[in-house]
């Protein structure tokens, strides 16, 4: 085998400012485990210090009560600025700053190290964990205490632990497969103007420099030589500049979706982006609004009346199974739990055919019946369901700043345009993705049949935001 003469390959080009932000990353890891370990503390007082603490007191507020002040961090400026990042930097959150993956990272560096089982390689945990864990949540609301929140984060947290433990020497197997908003994650940052990209063809070619071919561990365990979109990278950077192949660079905004998901996308995708993002949690957010479950729950507990069956109007469950806080008078019995979860999967149900069949017509306008083109359609609904759920968080968000006397009369106006912008830009997507399969009058016929899609997720906001 011929030796390379590095002294005599040709000159490699500069980086861009772009591709040296991607090199900085790689370059000062230290300085990224103690910016991640200061996430972890914070995160720990946040979610263990309103657990040991009394609930807050009448006339408490976020600026004087660490109770109020955690709730208002984590749901109403935490989780939607997480999302908000996934759309701008991609997963910049998992690989820099997300106490759980360094945390899971943490305890594979010393566990076991075995290999992962089949059963948590399966490809629908980023689907049912995120509805699981939203439905849960809004059973034992989730939103409104901090038991709950231990329950449920710091639930996250020791099984993301506990599997570093076990699986995968050096890897963030629970990051790659269980996390609950990993699928989330995945989607939204589709959509991010800037990725790794890796050249095929500087990679298969003679390496001019050593210090290009450092060996990197990956740990979310993504294929890095094949990888085509920012889906499943954690923007960690460590992989930057191997082969001189991989950079961190600018790309538009609908690259992904419109180029790469045609090959990539699944029905677990569309599961996820139509009956999860959008009608899961549409449900979630709506159900303790609605003027409907109020008259299903009082017609049901009139009928139990009637028929001498009291005990589902007086029975709960422990809090940790059902809200249960007597001395807040907020008790969900197992009528309100029964109504409920009715309410979320009727709510489930009508948005996903709301929205699903006018894609089906797309689909079938333009050719015959594919499930592909199905799934990869449905990526066009990403910015709507990315919205939506940034809307329904931040709603958290404005309960807790109205309560403590902030005037908000613009939040009106924010939200409606919030929504005008990510059906646009669902609308623009679904153009470009049906003008991949045809084109001319039938392209046109398709995208109006597409774009019908929006309708039922928006009559279902406005129901929430503007009517009740």
């Amino acid at each position: 085998m011929t030796a390379i003469d590095y002294r005599h390959a040709a000159p490699v080009p500069q980086p861009s400012r772009l591709a040296r932000v991607g090199l900085w990353l790689r370059d000062h890891r230290r300085a990224i485990m103690a910016m991640q370990w200061a996430v972890v503390l914070i995160y720990a007082v946040l979610l263990i210090g309103p657990a040991v603490l009394p609930l807050p007191p009448s006339g408490a507020h976020i600026w004087n009560n660490l109770t109020l002040l955690a709730q208002f961090l984590f749901w109403g400026v935490w989780w939607p600025g997480v999302l908000i990042s996934m759309l701008v930097f991609g997963r910049l959150w998992c690989g820099i700053f997300c106490p759980e993956g360094a945390l899971s990272e943490f305890a594979a560096r010393h566990g076991r190290g075995r290999a992962t089982p089949r059963w948590i390689r399966w490809r629908g945990w980023p689907f049912a964990a995120f509805v699981m864990t939203t439905v849960y949540g809004q059973l034992i609301s989730v939103y409104q205490y901090p038991l709950p929140v231990l329950v449920i984060l710091g639930g996250s947290t020791a099984a993301a632990i506990a599997v570093g433990y076990m699986y995968g020497r050096n890897k963030r197997v629970w990051c790659r497969y269980l996390c609950p908003v990993n699928g989330v994650f995945g989607l939204l940052s589709k959509l991010a103007p800037v990725h790794f990209g890796v050249d095929q063809q500087q990679w298969n070619a003679p390496v001019q420099r050593p210090e290009a071919m450092q060996p990197f561990t990956c740990a979310p365990l993504v294929a890095v030589k094949t990888m085509k979109g920012a889906s499943p990278c954690h923007m960690c950077g460590r992989c930057a500049g191997f082969r001189d192949a991989v950079e961190l660079k600018s790309r538009r905004p609908d690259h992904e979706v419109v180029h790469v998901a045609g090959e990539t996308a699944s029905h677990w995708d569309s599961l996820l982006i139509i009956t999860g993002l959008i009608g899961v949690a549409l449900g979630a957010f709506q159900w303790s609004a609605s003027p409907w479950f109020v008259t299903i729950k009082q017609a049901l507990a009139g009928w139990l009346i009637r028929h001498d069956t009291i005990w589902p109007l007086e029975h709960s469950l422990p809090w940790f199974m059902l809200t249960n806080y007597p001395g807040r008078n907020d008790v969900l019995t197992l009528l309100d739990a029964t109504v409920l979860l009715s309410y979320i999967a009727a709510a489930t149900a009508i948005l996903s055919v709301g929205v699903a069949l006018p894609l089906a017509l797309a689909v079938r306008i333009v050719g015959r019946w594919q499930w592909q083109r199905f799934h990869h359609l449905a990526h066009g609904l990403i910015p709507l369901a990315a919205a939506g759920v940034i809307l329904g968080l931040s709603s958290m968000t404005v309960t807790q700043l109205r309560a403590d006397g902030f005037a908000l009369g613009w939040i009106g106006t924010a939200r409606f345009w919030t929504l005008a912008v990510a059906v646009m830009a669902s609308s623009w997507l679904l153009t470009r993705i049906l003008g991949r399969y045809a084109s001319g009058t039938r392209q046109a016929a398709a995208s109006g049949a597409a774009i019908l899609s929006v309708t039922a997720p928006l009559v279902g906001w406005w129901l929430l935001f503007w009517h009740w």
